[in-house]
């Protein structure tokens, strides 16, 4: 090696890659093993909670079709009463940005609707569309999230 500098040897640009290989692998290993959500499964089970109506709320669609933030529904065609499959693929798409896969309660699409006293967030604009983590519809997006590969 070369002369010491401040008491120390310099690092060789060898040296200091090997330092940083864990790093590296642990991040190559994480992008190999994302985990992917199953748009079968989201388009039916997932996404018809979106047009339910649900006692004293708006359908998730009215308030989010065409909304400018990040839960974006792609809006119903005039007259039907749910998503063309280009549309249901969008909404997907949407949809996948507010979830991180096998982690519900890390969710934004889980905890934003959820109410504050069972987990969720503090702010939900369009009121606490699920009561606790039992509501069914709360427990089938979950369990969607959760089945991520």
């Amino acid at each position: 090696m070369g002369p010491k500098k401040n008491g120390r040897r310099p690092q060789s640009a060898t040296s200091a890659n090997v330092a940083f290989l864990p790093l590296w692998f642990s991040l190559f290993a994480g992008l190999l093993g994302a985990q992917s959500l199953d748009y079968h499964s989201y388009k039916t089970t997932v996404e018809p909670i979106f047009l339910k109506k649900r006692p004293g709320h708006a359908r998730c669609v009215v308030c989010h079709a065409g909304a400018n933030h990040a839960f974006r529904l792609e809006p119903l065609q005039k007259g039907a009463s749910t998503w063309t499959e280009a549309q249901s693929r969008k909404n997907f798409e949407s949809v996948s940005h507010l979830v991180k896969p096998g982690e519900p309660l890390s969710s934004i699409l889980l905890i934003q609707p959820l109410a504050h006293s069972a987990g969720g967030a503090e702010f939900h604009s369009g009121g606490r569309q699920f009561a606790s983590q039992n509501d069914s519809d709360w427990q089938a997006i979950a369990a969607w999230v959760k089945s991520a590969r």
